[in-house]
C-alpha cells in the first residue's frame, strides 16, 4: 500500500497546490507505511467547495428517483468491497478486523435506508384561513455540505454525513481525519466508480486546523456537520456563526452506567466490559464512568476485573486479539497520563495499568484495558474524557446520588442504567441528561435511529435516521392565491 495519493475535486484525482505530502503508518506496527497523502492549503478546500457548488446547480435540481440510481450503484460497490474496506481499515486505525469489517457491512444497511428517505422528503400542508390559497412548506437541500469526520469511525461515519446529504440534494466536501485519510480514498474510490456527476462529491486531505478552518469560514458553504471533540467542535462552531452556516456537531462524552438494585451483576459486568472497551475505548459513545452504590460495587468490580482478563491485544489483522493498539503514541500518552493521574489523586488500579512492551508492542501503543475503582467523583479520571481502554468506579450511597453524579458532567451523549427497579428505570428515563439513554444494556445503538447528545455532547440536529433531513434540508413555504 506504499502508493502516494490525491484529493478528489471535480471527478478528478488532484495533486494538492502544496505539492507537499506526509506518510501514514499502521498504528499496530509502525514499521508499515499505508502511503503519502497530501497536506493540503486552504486554496485546495476553495477549489473543491466551488467545484461542489457548481455541481449543485444540477444536482439539486435532479429528481431524487434519479439521484437513487447513481446511489445504488454506489451501494452495490460498496457490498462488494466489503472486505477490502475493512482489511485497509483494520491496518489503518488499529481495531481488530471483526470491528473494522462492521463498518462497511453496517454502511450497506444504512445506506439502503437512506435510499428509501429520498421519497420520504415529505413536507407540510395546511389549509389556509384564506378563500383560495393553499399553504404548503417544501423541503429544499442546503447547498454545499462540509463533512468532516473522525478516525475512529472513519468508514461509517463519513457515510452518516455524505450519504443523506446527497439523498436530499446537497453536494460534498469531504475532509476525512489526518490519522486515517486511507479509508477516506477507499471511499471517494467508490463514488468514481460509480459515474457520481463532477463535483458532486469531493475530497481535501490535510491538517484538520487548515482544512476545517478554510470550510468552516468559506461563505459557499451552508452546512457542516463534523465529528470529533467538543474543543474543535466549538472552534467550527464559533467560525460557522459569522456566515450563519447551519452546523451538525457530535462532540465528546464521559458517558455514565448507574448500576442500582440489579439481581443479574455477571450481565452487567459483560455489557460494561463491552462497551468500554470495544475499539480499545476510542468511541465516543464508550462507557467510562461506572456509578455504582455501595453495596453492589465490590461484586460487580470483581465480575469486570475477571472477565478483563479475557481480552488480548496485538495486531487486529489477528483473529485471537479482541483489543488493538490506540491510535498513536500521542494519544496513548495522553491515555497513561491518566492512568498515573489517578493513582496520584488516590485511586487504585484494579485491574490493567500498563503500556504493554516487547515484540510487536514495541510496534506500537499497547494499553491494556484498565479498571480504576476508589474514584471520587471531582477526580479528573472521573471528569474528563480519556478517548481509551479505561473504566472508572465511582461508589455511592442512593440512587439519587448516582443520578446527581451521572448528570454532574458537562457531557450528555450516552447514558446507561442496570436497574430491576421500575421507579428507578422510570426517573432515570426522565431526568438523566443524555440525548441517548440505555436500560439494562451497553451503548450499542441502531442504525436508523438518531444519534446526537446534549450539553457539550452535541448541538444541531441529531444525526443518523429520519431526523437527518432536520438538518441536511430548509424547509421552504409556499403561498399560492388561485385566481378566478
Amino acid at each position: 500500500m506504499q502508493n502516494k495519493y490525491e484529493n478528489y475535486i471535480n471527478g478528478q484525482w488532484v495533486k494538492p497546490k502544496s505539492g507537499q505530502y506526509y506518510q501514514n503508518y499502521n498504528p499496530a506496527d509502525d514499521t508499515q507505511i499505508l502511503g503519502e497523502f497530501p497536506l493540503s492549503e486552504a486554496e485546495d478546500v476553495e477549489e473543491a467547495v466551488e467545484m461542489a457548488h457548481k455541481a449543485f446547480q444540477s444536482w439539486g435540481k435532479m429528481p431524487p428517483a434519479q439521484r437513487e440510481g447513481y446511489i445504488k450503484r454506489f451501494v452495490e460497490l460498496l457490498n462488494e468491497n466489503k472486505q477490502q474496506i475493512g482489511e485497509a481499515l483494520c491496518m489503518e486505525q488499529g481495531k481488530t478486523l471483526k470491528e473494522a469489517l462492521g463498518e462497511p457491512t453496517r454502511s450497506v444497511a444504512e445506506c439502503s435506508f437512506m435510499l428509501g428517505e429520498g421519497q420520504r422528503l415529505e413536507g407540510i400542508t395546511m389549509p389556509s384561513d384564506r378563500e383560495g390559497v393553499t399553504s404548503v412548506a417544501v423541503r429544499v437541500p442546503l447547498g454545499v455540505i462540509a463533512a468532516i469526520a473522525p478516525w475512529n469511525f472513519p468508514f461509517l461515519t463519513p457515510i452518516r454525513k455524505i450519504m443523506p446529504a446527497l439523498v436530499a440534494g446537497n453536494t460534498v466536501v469531504f475532509k476525512p481525519a489526518f490519522d486515517t485519510p486511507l479509508c477516506g480514498v477507499k471511499l471517494m474510490e467508490l463514488f468514481d466508480k460509480a459515474g457520481f456527476p463532477a463535483g458532486v462529491v469531493n475530497m481535501v486531505i490535510g491538517k484538520g486546523s487548515v482544512m476545517g478552518d478554510a470550510l468552516a469560514k468559506n461563505p459557499l458553504v451552508h452546512g457542516i456537520t463534523f465529528t470529533g471533540s467538543t474543543a474543535v467542535g466549538r472552534r467550527i462552531n464559533s467560525m460557522a456563526a459569522l456566515n450563519f452556516t447551519k452546523v451538525q456537531l457530535e462532540m465528546g462524552g464521559k458517558n455514565p452506567a448507574i448500576v442500582a438494585d440489579y439481581k443479574d451483576l455477571d450481565y452487567a459486568a459483560s455489557q460494561l466490559t463491552s462497551a468500554a472497551f470495544a475499539v480499545a475505548g476510542q468511541r465516543c459513545t464508550s462507557i467510562s464512568r461506572i456509578i455504582v452504590l455501595k453495596e453492589l460495587a465490590e461484586e460487580l468490580e470483581n465480575l469486570i476485573a475477571k472477565k478483563m482478563q479475557n481480552y488480548v491485544l496485538g495486531n487486529g489483522m489477528d483473529s485471537k486479539v479482541s483489543i488493538g493498539p490506540v491510535i498513536n503514541r500521542r494519544a496513548g500518552e495522553s491515555i497513561m497520563g491518566y492512568i498515573n493521574g489517578a493513582v496520584s489523586e488516590g485511586a487504585t488500579i484494579k485491574a490493567g495499568g500498563k503500556q504493554l512492551s516487547g515484540g510487536i508492542f514495541d510496534k506500537g501503543f499497547y494499553i491494556e484495558p484498565t479498571l480504576i475503582t476508589d474514584v471520587k467523583p471531582d477526580m479528573k479520571v472521573a471528569r474528563e474524557e480519556i478517548f481509551g481502554p479505561v473504566l472508572v468506579s465511582i461508589k455511592v450511597n442512593s440512587f439519587e446520588e448516582a443520578m446527581a453524579v451521572a448528570n454532574g458532567s458537562e457531557y450528555g451523549l450516552a447514558a446507561s442504567l442496570f436497574s430491576d427497579n421500575l421507579d428507578y428505570i422510570y426517573r432515570f428515563q426522565k431526568n438523566i441528561e443524555s440525548g441517548m439513554a440505555h436500560i439494562n444494556h451497553g451503548t450499542v445503538t441502531d442504525g436508523y435511529m438518531p444519534f446526537g447528545g446534549v450539553k457539550s455532547s452535541g448541538i444541531g440536529a441529531f444525526s443518523k435516521g429520519k431526523t437527518n433531513k432536520d438538518f441536511f434540508t430548509d424547509l421552504k413555504v409556499i403561498y399560492t392565491k388561485w385566481t378566478k
